[in-house]
């Protein structure tokens, strides 16, 4: 009959079988040794945000590499025993020291070391000043951290991998090695109206008082890198320049702002701090014992053609985070609200960028804001925002005693944040294009005036901040006298801000380029949701039921007492009625705890419920799939089979 099947051939077919799924292994096993052995480097990156995926930055810095770079991790797995996270992280920080090595084409070389306690590895790992922390009771030290090295012995070293900091493992790893190959201390030029290095007419007049030292971010600066300081009338920036910092530029000559053109047009790093009302030069009296009337700075000549507006006519004001001042003394309020001056906090700072997403606070004061102007072509990246609670304000408002209580009570927020501060990259054309500007009557031009770059070469990487004040020490630092050594407590985050973004710019284009790149640990943003929605629906009946108990058991306080419903002294002998009362009291506070645990139960069922199907999914989904796949394969053939004999 056509319809039946030999037994030789169902043999010959099961056999066909075998032999293809042994032929189909051997071949999956000689690709897999094929792969491994011409191309070892070969993975798919399947994380959301591309975790283990090295940036352009980091490749370039890594492959331009003159000299080897060793780096030694130390990873006690003792560690990732007691806490799985860090077992997960540590696996992170691994795979992509490996990539690192990888890209560098050996140039970076990796050793791993597991110290056991009273090793020669730990006294190595401490000889690094690696971090040692304690996991349990005995004082046992575990390590997580990393130290490289170059061939001129120089170090470089990640006392401990923070978990807090996973978003910037990449950049933590890239400047490490990018310092190491380029080991001299960056120089930072600084030039300022504001007396920055100090005041000695201001010391003269305090008598030695803090009034006229250097600013506190200039010493935080000297402890990092090389600082210059550029004249006012600086006709060119001197070639090993890295960043430079103009601070309140007021009445620069135009050789000046040339210097500065073309020292961005050469590639070099700008960071500008203009400001509409700058309060440290109004509470400085001036070189005739008056306080200055003009305390507004700006660089429009430069930056207006590069397409950014920092406006010198207006200031932000700010609820959120507003100081709190002393009033006007006939006031009746003896404090108030000065929305001229606030902090920054929260997202208010750029959680994407290096220089501010560590930071926990900025403070502000009579700033302004920046924006790109209108057709600009370059990119613009906040830094610091002002909150959904501000406006806009003419400087006249802050400028010649002003009132803060009057200022708050004409304050109406108008639902729009502002940028204070930003961070600008893009291709940008010379200020100056027709060259540079004749020199001032009596000056010379110098001999070695490089020539002429109409635009720059390559994206120009500039930070605008339209705030001068953000510099001040009495905005961000509290100096105190202890025992004849002056000693600054920063209560604000304005300090290393400053230090931040110079240390990403001293980094070249490769540290500027690069971003956060996410957590390994990913929430269940679900499950939270789930969380935060039970806890707003049961929270209210658990303070109802809470207030019922409480109430009841003050109410059989009373009756053990032996205290009537009015308060009257009753007899030492407790009557049936009481008896009842209390009896009655009893069964409600009973009652009233088996609701109260119910709802606390209720709390958990949603999320009890979500985990569980959360495991099924886990547990069984893959298989199920598999196993439906194999089943349609099966029924698919089976059709093929019967049109085929049909």
């Amino acid at each position: 009959m056509s319809g039946m099947t030999s037994p030789r051939a169902g043999s010959r077919r099961l056999w066909s079988s075998a032999l293809g799924v042994l032929a189909a292994a051997v071949l999956a096993i000689g690709v897999n040794m094929l792969v491994d052995r011409l191309a070892p480097r070969a993975r798919i990156d399947l994380t959301q945000q591309r975790l283990y995926t090295l940036s352009a930055g980091t490749v370039s810095v890594l492959q331009n590499l003159q000299d080897p770079v060793t780096l030694r991790l130390f990873y006690s797995r003792r560690l990732g025993s007691a806490v799985p996270a860090y077992g997960a992280y540590a696996e992170r920080v691994r795979a992509m020291l490996e990539e690192y090595v990888a890209v560098s084409g050996g140039k970076v070389r990796l050793e791993v070391f597991d110290p056991e306690p009273f090793s020669e590895t730990e006294d190595r790992a401490l000889a690094y000043g690696l971090q040692g922390v304690p996991v349990d009771q005995s004082g046992e030290q575990i390590y997580f951290g990393l130290a490289g090295v170059n061939l001129l012995d120089d170090e470089r070293t990640v006392p401990f991998f923070q978990p807090e900091r996973e978003r910037f493992l990449e950049f933590d790893l890239t400047r490490l090695v990018f310092e190491l190959s380029n080991p001299r201390r960056p120089v930072v030029g600084v030039m300022s109206t504001l007396p920055v290095n100090g005041d000695p007419r201001m010391m003269m007049m305090m008598r030695g008082g803090p009034a006229g030292q250097p600013y506190a971010f200039m010493q935080t600066l000297r402890q990092f890198f090389t600082v210059q300081d550029v004249a006012l009338d600086a006709q060119r920036i001197a070639d090993d320049v890295q960043v430079l910092m103009v601070i309140h530029p007021q009445g620069l000559p135009d050789t000046t702002l040339y210097a500065i053109d073309q020292f961005v047009m050469r590639g070099g790093k700008l960071i500008v701090f203009v400001d509409p009302h700058s309060e440290g030069q109004a509470s400085r009296p001036g070189p005739g014992g008056q306080p200055p009337r003009q305390t507004s700075s700006n660089l429009d000549r430069l930056l207006n053609p590069w397409g950014i507006v920092a406006p010198h006519d207006g200031v932000v004001l700010d609820l959120r985070g507003a100081w709190r001042v002393r009033a006007n003394p006939n006031d009746r309020v003896q404090a108030v609200d000065y929305v001229a001056w606030f902090n920054l906090q929260g997202d208010s700072l750029s959680q994407s960028e290096v220089a501010t997403a560590q930071l926990n606070q900025v403070t502000v004061a009579s700033a302004g804001w920046v924006q790109r102007g209108e057709g600009a072509t370059i990119e613009m990246e906040p830094l610091l925002t002002s909150s959904d609670r501000s406006m806009r304000a003419s400087v006249e408002r802050v400028q010649n005693n002003p009132d803060p209580a009057r200022i708050l009570a004409e304050f109406r927020a108008d639902g729009l944040r502002r940028t204070i501060g930003a961070r600008f990259r893009g291709a940008v054309p010379s200020a100056f294009p027709e060259g540079p500007p004749p020199p001032a009557e009596g000056a010379e031009r110098p001999a070695d005036l490089p020539p002429h770059r109409a635009r720059s070469e390559g994206p120009a990487n500039l930070v605008v901040i339209n705030d001068a004040d953000v510099l001040e020490d009495r905005f961000w630092v509290r100096v105190q006298d202890f025992f004849g050594q002056q000693v600054a407590t920063p209560f604000s985050d304005n300090g290393a801000l400053v230090a931040n973004l110079v240390d990403a710019f001293a980094g070249g284009d490769a540290l500027i380029s690069l971003r956060s790149r996410g957590e390994s640990l990913r929430p269940f943003t679900v499950v939270d949701d789930i969380r935060r929605d039970a806890d707003a629906r049961f929270r209210q009946t658990e303070r109802e039921l809470t207030e019922r108990l409480q109430a009841t058991e003050r109410r059989l306080r009373e009756l053990r007492q032996g205290q009537g419903a009015a308060g009257a002294q009753a007899s030492a002998v407790i009557t049936a009625e009481q008896r009842a009362e209390i009896d009655a009291a009893r069964a409600q506070i009973l009652q009233t705890r088996q609701q109260l645990r119910a709802v606390q139960l209720d709390l958990r069922r949603d999320i009890e419920g979500m985990e569980t199907w959360l495991r099924v999914l886990n547990i069984a989904a893959v298989p199920l799939l598999l196993t439906l796949f194999a089943i349609g394969l099966g029924v698919a053939r089976r059709r093929r089979r019967a049109a085929a004999r049909a």
